[in-house]
């Protein structure tokens, strides 16, 4: 019989940028992941992305839901049915949610996962009554997004076919890492736009920099303010901008005159006239993008280095312009997650209980009803779900609960394409608050040390397997289309239909009235008069024309419906309205060297791929990176096995000594765990090398606003070791 193969359109989840890709597919089985057949997105492609076969088809991935019956964490497993495993678990949820308050219960996600979710799982909880919702976007461009809307209402896309300026706060674009925007900035560059790099390390992006501040790791928001400096007292702002469409630039001036260059230059170790130059650059380009960076969102100054960003996007006349800055608002032909979340459903009372409303409200509801009315007014809804980061729970606040029972028990953690226990700060903290809970659900493709410690393991569907469209979270209003190549395993589920079977078991039906994702999405296309059948007959992606300086007619969504400067709702919710510099934990005779965790490493996204041959291969090991000095004064050698201690927690991990590190600081790779050593270490050695044991989340660590970790240069100390035993008996899984 005659191989028959078929391509679909696909966007990628195996990392968050969404690449559009085709699959093929042969008598039924996902054969190749190719480039798509468009000429502007054939460049979007990773070797992720083209692992996909193997990651979809591997041997190891979950089809069979699974029921503890060992231990916890002592992965013994009975196969069960779908059909029990969500009948239990239903009766399960409802005895602690009975017994605790619907509260009890936390949800931890993925960003692709929750998207193909519809915002099924916002909608059940709210319904439940739960606001106790995380995501690793709490670290992670969700935050920003939530820290954005402070200053100007949304979260703005960058204009990289037109700007003539890009600034990389320690972000790092590669062909196989954010592809997509390592494309645009080469095309940019291509035309003469400038680039301006802040970065501790020479990377990538800094090789090829027009300028490179070799800043401090954890001085962003020292920097910016040095920015505004040289900006304000030069007049290189937009002044007709800020006189009609800024409040608190005089209060503004006064803060930033607080940071004098050589005060920045201190703080930053970068020299002044080095600093004077790039702002000046930034500010004088006939328009130029601050991009978002994961490097501001995990630091002790987060929320003010955030909102930095934004105020010389505005103050620049940067926002909402062609080459600058893009205010795209909800896609009006498609409903949003935001609306399907029904957020009006919790009622305040349980929205005040969520964990972060009192003392770090920035991405909490607590702020979301600040800005509520204010949203609705500029953008036609109240909830904007940006990126998923809005309405969020606090994560630090959700283990602790978890683990102390403070202020209240949570005792039922789901957690969907998330490895929760290496996803957060203080590993050691959040292993704690698992054990303690009395039902743990984790919907996966592959058993993770998280799912380990489930009482059910789901097996999950992946991109190939569903149809999707899919619209960047709301970030910007373009549809993609991802297109059904393949059967999921007969007994794996979406998470759509997960949220869906829990809430007909548990009274919400009437809620949840979708039978299929095509319905779904029918749903979701009403709006424009379509069904999915006809979306994917017409097109792979569509985008409304761009609408520029949209404010002149409807304001921003602010309390005062401008760009605040000097923001109204933090000083409601009893936080310095003005951004600041907080110095965070730095070096010291102990731990002599600032660290600087959370790195990706081209061929793995977050904890994943590391059980993948084709992309294991590449990155066998976890390296850290250090400078030759630092080295030398060591005794190191490439490739030594070092132990890398903080005050928190230790990881082991092979040296490489860079010339492009900053002497003194130490980069760690993010998410490592051991899939190979499974049964012969304890959670496959989730405790070996996973950067997520080093970081505090004591308060002292935490940005005050979000309550952030931070990631970015706390003190550390390494010492020579062996390789670690990862076949040998179980190792410790919690301190000593």
């Amino acid at each position: 019989m005659a191989a028959k193969t078929e391509t679909k359109y696909s966007v990628c989840t195996i990392c968050d940028i969404g690449c559009q890709l085709r699959t093929e597919a042969t008598n039924g089985k996902v054969s190749r992941v190719i480039a798509h057949d468009s000429p502007m997105l054939a460049k979007n492609i990773c070797y992720k992305g083209t692992a996909a076969p193997h990651i979809h088809n591997h041997a190891d991935r979950l089809r069979v839901p699974l029921k503890r019956v060992g231990e916890r964490g002592a992965d013994s497993w009975q196969e069960i049915s779908y059909e029990q495993a969500m009948d239990e678990i239903a009766e399960r949820l409802q005895r602690v949610v009975d017994q605790y308050g619907p509260e009890a219960l936390a949800v931890s996600t993925s960003g692709w996962n929750t998207q193909t979710t519809h915002s099924m799982d916002r909608r059940f909880m709210n319904l439940l009554g739960s606001p106790n919702w995380i995501s690793g976007v709490a670290l992670c461009a969700g935050n920003t997004a939530a820290v954005n809307r402070l200053t100007y209402g949304w979260f703005p896309q960058p204009d990289f076919a037109n700007t003539q300026c890009i600034v990389l706060f320690g972000h790092n674009p590669r062909k196989h890492s954010w592809t997509p925007i390592y494309n645009a900035i080469r095309s940019a560059k291509a035309r003469g736009a400038k680039v301006i790099v802040l970065d501790p390390r020479v990377s990538d992006q800094a090789e090829g920099a027009d300028l490179h501040l070799r800043l401090r790791a954890g001085t962003d928001a020292a920097m910016c303010l040095g920015w505004l400096k040289v900006i304000i007292d030069e007049g290189l702002y937009n002044k007709a901008f800020v006189k009609k469409w800024c409040v608190g630039f005089e209060q503004l001036r006064e803060r930033v005159n607080e940071y004098p260059l050589e005060r920045v230059a201190e703080i930053t170790g970068v020299e002044q006239k080095l600093i004077a130059d790039a702002a000046r650059m930034y500010a004088k380009a006939d328009g130029a993008v601050i991009p978002w960076t994961p490097i501001t969102d995990q630091q002790v100054s987060s929320t003010s280095a955030i909102r930095l960003h934004s105020i010389l996007r505005a103050i620049t006349g940067n926002l909402d312009v062609v080459g600058g800055e893009i205010l795209g608002g909800f896609n009006p032909g498609y409903i949003p997650e935001s609306e399907l979340g029904l957020h009006e459903q919790l009622s305040d009372s349980q929205k005040a209980k969520q964990l972060g409303y009192d003392d770090h409200p920035a991405f909490t509801y607590r702020a979301a009803e600040k800005l509520k009315e204010a949203t609705e007014r500029v953008w036609g809804f109240p909830y904007a779900d940006l990126v998923m980061g809005c309405q969020m729970a606090n994560p630090t606040n959700v283990f602790r609960a978890m683990s102390s029972g403070d202020p209240y028990p949570v005792k039922a953690l789901i957690t969907l394409g998330n490895n929760t226990l290496l996803s957060y700060a203080n590993q050691h903290q959040i292993l704690q608050g698992l054990m303690n809970q009395e039902l743990i659900v984790a919907h996966e493709i592959f058993m993770t040390p998280t799912a380990m410690l489930a009482d059910y393991v789901l097996p999950g569907d992946v991109f190939t397997e569903r149809n999707h469209i899919a619209d960047g979270w709301s970030w910007g209003n373009r549809l993609t289309l991802s297109q059904k190549a393949v059967e999921p395993p007969p007994q794996a589920s979406s998470t759509f239909q997960f949220w869906t079977d829990l809430a007909h078991r548990m009274g919400f039906a009437e809620y949840f009235p979708w039978n299929s994702i095509e319905d779904i999405l029918d749903h979701r296309l009403s709006r424009s008069g379509r069904s999915f059948a006809d979306f994917a007959a017409a097109t792979f992606m569509e985008s409304p024309p761009p609408k520029f300086r949209k404010y002149r007619s409807r304001g921003f969504a602010t309390p005062s419906g401008k760009v605040e400067l000097y923001s109204s709702v933090l000083e409601d919710m009893g936080f310095d309205p003005l951004p600041y510099y907080r110095e965070g934990p730095t070096p010291n005779a102990e731990y002599p060297y600032a660290v600087f965790t959370g790195v990706r490493e081209d061929p793995f996204f977050q904890t994943g791929q590391r059980n993948i041959e084709v992309l294991r291969a590449r990155c066998p090991t976890p390296k850290l990176f250090l400078h030759p000095t630092d080295a030398q004064r060591e005794a190191l050698q490439e490739d030594d096995w070092v132990i890398l201690e903080s005050a928190t927690g230790k990881v082991t991990a092979q040296v490489s000594i860079q010339s492009s590190m900053k002497e003194g600081h130490i980069r760690v790779p993010h998410g490592w765990w051991y899939p190979e050593s499974r049964g012969q270490q304890s959670l496959a050695g989730a405790f070996i090398s996973s950067d997520a044991v080093l970081c505090s989340d004591e308060d002292a660590h935490l940005d005050h606003e979000q309550g952030v970790p931070h990631f970015k240069g706390f003190p550390g100390r390494i010492v020579k070791t062996t390789q670690p035993d990862i076949t040998g008996p179980a190792v410790q899984s919690h301190p000593a």
